[in-house]
């Protein structure tokens, strides 16, 4: 049977959320078979659970929020991917106020968090939801056109394409393709780091956004090159940021896909839109599992190496 996956122990981690800037403790906990991703938000009087699910998306406004009530989690995408990344069905997460902490405004150190905490396999088949018919969400036209879709494939592969007209952006991919079959996640993904302009952070932070970002936690560039002292992570680390953060999208809707997904230009909103659409026609998925780790795509039986 290929089964679900929990932590093997609890792991702690201390940063800053990006928008808020405020200082944030979060702890990954094991969770039983079926439980899902679970955010706790225990800094409340009494602590509030928000189940991770494609309707419990609130806000997409730079980062995917979700909410419960009226109580809230921001930023959780870097997080979720890793997750996705590393196959785990099952966890809890402690949180200490409204955003998740950016960390180094990638993946991998949730990568590392959770690999050292050990990923431990349970006694229930995974699910997948697995796209029978293609389904698609547009919006705009001309220069303004973005585009998110998801088509069958016996496995799960993304091909996204940015368009920055930034002499930094031009210079690199603006198109790349990841098959998760590959097993190269936490070596090929989760390092590429989130990425903003200095022109727009006057703006954001006059609106409350982007206090907690700095040069430590995002790549920053002025009007023609990048100001990170050490430059880049991956040649095309912009573009495998938008996979990154697709991956995480992705993953709230509780199950891993089987499916293509294909972009141009999309983002948090647009990806939820496009989970909502697939769950607004059952008829196009099915939820299933596998008796066999072999009958399962490939990439999917394995633990995720390390680096």
């Amino acid at each position: 049977m290929l089964a679900q996956r929990t932590l093997k122990s609890l792991t702690k981690a201390v940063g800053v959320g990006l928008h808020s800037g405020q200082r944030v403790e979060l702890t990954l906990r094991p969770a039983a078979p079926d439980t899902g991703i679970v955010f706790r938000r225990v800094d409340l009087p009494q602590p509030v659970e928000i189940p991770v699910n494609a309707m419990a998306v609130s806000d997409t406004r730079l980062a995917s929020t979700i909410s419960n009530g009226g109580v809230k989690v921001h930023t959780i995408e870097h997080l979720m991917s890793a997750c996705a990344g590393l196959g785990l069905d099952n966890l809890y997460v402690d949180i200490t106020a409204e955003e998740v902490p950016i960390l180094d405004g990638s993946s991998a150190s949730f990568v590392y968090l959770l690999q050292s905490a050990g990923i431990v396999m349970q006694n229930a088949p995974k699910q997948f939801i697995r796209v029978t018919q293609p389904v698609e969400v547009r919006e705009g036209e001309g220069r303004s056109l973005k585009w998110a879709r998801l088509d069958p494939f016996h496995g799960y592969k993304l091909a996204f394409e940015i368009e920055f007209d930034h002499p930094a952006v031009n210079s690199t991919g603006q198109r790349v393709e990841f098959d998760f079959g590959s097993g190269q996640y936490a070596r090929e993904i989760a390092r590429a780091r989130t990425f903003g302009f200095t022109r727009d952070v006057e703006m954001m932070r006059s609106n409350g956004l982007a206090m907690g970002g700095g040069l430590d936690n995002a790549i920053v560039m002025d009007d023609v090159k990048v100001l990170n002292a050490d430059g880049l992570r991956y040649q095309d680390e912009f573009v495998k940021h938008k996979i990154l953060d697709a991956m995480g999208d992705l993953y709230i809707v509780g199950k891993p896909l089987l499916a293509a997904y294909s972009a141009f230009r999309s983002g948090h909103a647009m990806n939820n839109q496009l989970l909502r659409a697939l769950l607004e026609h059952p008829e196009r998925y099915e939820v299933v599992s596998f008796a066999h780790d072999r009958e399962a795509p490939s990439g999917f039986a394995q633990l995720a190496p390390a680096w």
